[in-house]
């Protein structure tokens, strides 16, 4: 099952997203993930999937444009001007989306901000349990 993650920076929610998606649904699934203005992958986000085991310090920002005209199962939005400027798949690709805030833009101390980004991969982790499940 070919499954596209979009948000708009692909540095955070979307690269965890993949990463735990890949973690939980294992050989079930391909997964991808984008942005609709990619920029790089949060130094916190690649810290706090770490701490649970699954490494993303090999993932890079994509633009969605690379994906153009590829057939996904899944198209999973995890903010919303993702699921705003999301382009258009084929009639067939299901649509979901998740409306998480984004922990990139998290203030305060390190230690605050590192615990937006665990309170995001966490509530990402409990969607994508649920979706892995409920396609198995």
């Amino acid at each position: 099952m070919r499954v596209l993650i979009l948000c708009t920076g692909n540095s955070a929610r979307s690269q965890m997203a993949e990463g735990l998606l890949r973690h939980h649904g294992g050989s079930n699934f391909e997964v991808f993930s984008a942005g609709t203005l990619p920029s790089r992958v949060r130094p916190e986000a690649i810290q706090v999937m770490q701490e649970i085991g699954v490494d993303i310090s090999g993932h890079w920002s994509k633009s969605v444009d690379e994906f153009t005209g590829q057939h996904f199962d899944y198209v999973i939005t995890v903010c919303d001007n993702a699921k705003e400027s999301c382009p258009l798949f084929p009639t067939t690709t299901k649509h979901i989306h998740w409306s998480l805030r984004d922990p990139a833009n998290a203030v305060g101390s390190q230690d605050q901000r590192v615990a937006e980004f665990r309170r995001v991969r966490d509530e990402l982790e409990m969607y994508l349990r649920r979706f892995v499940l409920e396609r198995q």
